[in-house]
């Protein structure tokens, strides 16, 4: 049975950044993406075509950022989708590659970071597993000095971006994505938690981190959004947000203490 023809709308690259422009993506400022492709329509080119258009929004001197995330470079005893049998952990453990900056592919945050990871000129900071990649002048004032035991918090790019004034770009996703939350996070009392991951030399380490999640984000969101200027607009057939890394901080910084007690704390 043949495949049903694309619904659409025709999305391209020429599309994109003119609906970035009418959305309010400045020339010059430094944009931190969070992206669902599949939500922007037909895009002729695809992420190619997305990242394209995100630059030529951007212009030159304008910075693009993306989440660079590889969770994979975990400890086997966390795994849940799928998990994989306990026998097998510890061969795991031994022979899992450690993380590369130029080589270890994103996971879980789409195709759009992927590419952004392997643009002509992208760096990436050297978290091994909440990494983020940049395109643009500010690339390596931003990934540079990514702390190993500092997964999203004030020695990560985020702290960076807050401090360079970056907006969030909501593209197709939603508020469960937004990294900008989980700086709050190190800012409020969290507990800490063991982080197991291949060491950069070879062999196997563990890191105490502030534990971090994502559980409540999209009701966050909601709030936030409620209450501070959030720009919303269309992308193809995508719902864009636009708002301060800054702002988005400091209203989680308030909101999580009060509306998410933490599981350990209960």
């Amino acid at each position: 049975m043949p495949a049903p023809p694309p619904t659409g709308p025709l999305v391209t690259r020429d599309t994109i950044a003119t609906q970035l422009r009418l959305l309010g993506v400045r020339t010059g400022e430094i944009l931190l993406a969070h992206s669902s492709l599949s939500s922007l329509g037909w895009v002729n080119g695809g992420a190619v075509a997305v990242v394209q258009g995100l630059l030529d929004a951007l212009g030159p001197e304008g910075t693009l950022v993306v989440p660079a995330q590889s969770g994979d470079l975990s400890d086997p005893a966390a795994w849940t989708n799928p998990p994989v049998p306990e026998e097998w952990w510890d061969r795991i453990r031994a022979t899992m590659p450690g993380y590369d900056p130029l080589i270890t592919p994103t996971r879980g945050v789409g195709v759009i970071p992927e590419t952004v990871r392997t643009w002509p000129g992208a760096l990436r900071s050297a978290h091994p597993q909440t990494s983020f990649a940049a395109v643009g002048p500010h690339a390596r004032e931003i990934t540079d000095g990514h702390a190993p035991d500092c997964r999203l918090g004030e020695r990560s790019p985020l702290a960076r971006l807050e401090r360079l004034g970056a907006r969030v770009l909501l593209l197709g996703a939603g508020y469960g994505a937004c990294t900008s939350f989980h700086l709050a996070e190190y800012r409020i009392p969290s507990p800490l938690v063991q982080v197991g991951r291949p060491a950069p030399g070879g062999g196997w380490e563990s890191v105490t981190e502030i534990s971090i999640t994502s559980d409540r984000f999209d009701e966050l969101g909601h709030d936030f959004e409620r209450d501070r200027d959030v720009v919303r607009g269309r992308v193809g057939a995508a719902q864009a947000r636009l708002f301060p890394v800054a702002d988005a901080v400091a209203y989680a910084e308030r909101w999580l203490p009060l509306h998410r007690p933490r599981a350990e704390e209960i």
